[in-house]
């Protein structure tokens, strides 16, 4: 699990795509920040959680199937590009972002960007019923706050830490982002779907853990 608080940046060194899935090689910009990384550990790349499979001086490398880059936006790296890297969060941590699972839902285009002071506005066109006004969204991983919901867009407002230590800065009119929406949302959807193909019992809400 991760919080959806970007650690650092990291930068794509080799992307190699074939039928049998992709391998993904890339450094840290900040090396310390990742140190304490061995083979096997989850890693959040772009809001995608995936496993660390070698590592080799200063760059890492993991494994990425077909299935995931079917969904998410990591079929679209090349070399040079940033990554948003974010290390499985600790229990002793403190509790900062929301809760995301790096299990990627769909990918959004970018819509419009605007400045807003020192924050900036960028909404993002997809499928909108799983989200609602000042709750929880990642895109490529990162926590944000939705500041605005239409029937097939969205908006949040990044702050000049965000816009600073994340990906998004460089973002472009008709670019395409990971959407990971909130886990209590879809936990909440499925109830209501199952709610409307049978009546409401003591023993459904018993078996729903109610």
């Amino acid at each position: 699990m991760f919080t959806g608080l970007i650690e650092t940046i990291g930068i794509v060194e080799n992307f190699s795509l074939n039928d049998s899935g992709a391998k993904l090689m890339f450094k840290s910009t900040i090396k310390k920040c990742f140190s304490d990384i061995k083979i096997g550990d989850s890693i959040s790349i772009n809001g995608v959680c995936l496993t660390v499979s070698k590592i080799d001086s200063d760059f890492f490398k993991v494994d990425v199937m077909n299935e995931t880059l079917e969904i998410s936006n990591l079929k679209n790296l090349k070399k040079g590009d940033e990554i948003n890297l974010e290390r499985a969060m600790k229990i002793s941590s403190r509790f900062d972002g929301h809760i995301v699972s790096g299990h990627i839902d769909c990918t959004a285009k970018v819509k419009a960007i605007k400045n807003d002071g020192f924050s900036k506005k960028i909404s993002f066109v997809c499928k909108t019923d799983l989200i609602i006004q000042k709750g929880s969204i990642a895109v490529n991983g990162v926590s944000l706050t939705v500041s605005k919901v239409e029937k097939d867009f969205f908006e949040v407002s990044l702050i000049p830490e965000t816009i600073k230590n994340t990906n998004l800065k460089n973002l472009k009119i008709d670019d395409i982002v990971n959407i990971e929406y909130d886990l209590f949302a879809k936990y909440i959807k499925k109830f209501i779907d199952n709610s409307k193909k049978q009546d409401i019992t003591l023993e459904f809400l018993k078996e729903n853990g109610f």
